[in-house]
């Protein structure tokens, strides 16, 4: 369970201060699937940063299973997102030296994992690119290299995915698949997905859905599923 109780957090704009999360609580229980909408610049990916652990926040916390991250130090954080999270850009932020192979399998390989490359193949070919898993992201299209990058983000069995906005860079056409990609290898793995989205159609996929205005969450009561 993810629990998050008043987060706080600013940033410096010349001589005054933004507060772009100012007292934001949820909790999400494991294996739900969770939209974060709002307008561009409401905090959303700031969010989705935080429950990485990449920033701390001014105040608050963020609770997995009742461990609070925010008091972890760095190589804590870093154990937490090697074993337990998983993320999908908006930019893929694919390693171009590597092949799509190479690039999924390597949250195994620096976690000293066993059968990396096996895993890798078989998440590769349930995301329909196992005719491609020799090709560098220089020779994907920019729907091939989320799908790797969505890969990426599940080969090693994270219990929390956050997803930043993953159709953002792509065509409708090419996002839709996308999305059905992530929604079916999510609920393969039973992790917990946590997605930023600007698009109110990807948000009616999930479970439940928050807006981000003001600094403030606010959870839809009328959400419902639609796929």
């Amino acid at each position: 369970m993810i629990e998050i109780r008043d987060l706080h957090m600013s940033y410096p704009v010349e001589s005054a201060s933004i507060d772009v999360l100012a007292g934001v609580d949820m909790t999400i229980a494991d294996g739900e699937t969770v939209a974060i909408i709002g307008p561009s610049g409401s905090g959303k990916t700031t969010l989705l940063v935080l429950l990485a652990g990449l920033e701390r926040p001014d105040a608050g916390c963020i609770e997995f299973d009742g461990v609070d991250i925010t008091e972890l130090d760095g190589d804590a954080l870093a154990d937490i997102r090697r074993d337990r999270v998983g993320i999908v850009f908006q930019s893929f932020h694919l390693v171009p030296s590597l092949t799509a192979l190479g690039n999924v399998a390597l949250p195994i390989e620096i976690a000293g994992g066993d059968q990396a490359r096996e895993r890798a193949l078989r998440l590769l070919a349930r995301a329909g690119l196992a005719d491609r898993a020799n090709h560098y992201p220089s020779q994907l299209s920019g729907g091939e290299q989320q799908r790797v990058a969505i890969a990426r983000a599940l080969v090693h069995s994270p219990d929390i995915v956050l997803a930043d906005e993953p159709t953002g860079n792509l065509d409708l056409r090419t996002g839709a698949n996308i999305i059905d990609i992530l929604f079916r290898l999510n609920a393969e793995s039973g992790s917990t997905l946590i997605m930023v989205t600007h698009d109110n159609e990807i948000a009616r996929r999930c479970q439940r859905a928050f807006r981000l205005n003001d600094g403030r969450l606010i959870e839809d009561e009328d959400h419902a599923i639609s796929a």
